[in-house]
């Protein structure tokens, strides 16, 4: 099956060994992938590829890695913590932002580079009951890739 190329804003904090993305995936129905992959499925390839609208939280670390939808999240939300984290990181101090209630990150400045620590809370699940928090341990993120990557972020969602 051909690869499915996946769009949408995209603010992806960590390494490869540990990260957090917030993201709003947006899938082209249209795609010879999706195609193939709904009559597998034997759905449309609009139902596959999903409305595109919805925000989601995943993260991972040493493989371990998971995630869930944020229903009702708006880019409005999405932006005002984005502006935040770029705020707290021109402040050059230790600080503490959050998105929601399922994620919080903690940085303190280490050099050039941030020392970040991501709290994930998943959305309690009504058949499984609350899920289970996490502590990312992200590692030193250099403070310039940070702040591009929130730039581009932004720009996405304007």
């Amino acid at each position: 099956m051909s690869p499915i190329a996946v769009e949408g804003p995209e603010l992806n904090l960590g390494t490869a060994e540990a990260y957090v993305a917030l993201a709003r995936p947006k899938i082209d129905p249209t795609q010879p992938g999706v195609i193939a992959a709904a009559r597998d499925a034997g759905v449309s390839p609009e139902e596959f590829a999903g409305p595109g609208d919805v925000w989601t939280l995943m993260y991972d670390a040493d493989g371990d890695g998971d995630g869930f939808e944020l229903p009702g999240a708006r880019d409005t939300e999405a932006d005002a913590f984005a502006e935040q984290l770029q705020q707290a990181l021109a402040a050059a101090e230790p600080f503490t932002v959050e998105a929601g209630n399922f994620l919080r990150l903690d940085a303190r400045p280490a050099g050039a580079d941030w020392t970040v620590t991501a709290h994930v809370t998943p959305p309690e699940d009504e058949d499984d009951g609350p899920g289970a928090a996490r502590t990312l341990h992200l590692g030193a993120l250099p403070a310039a890739q940070l702040l591009a990557e929130l730039e581009q972020f932004r720009r996405e969602l304007a």
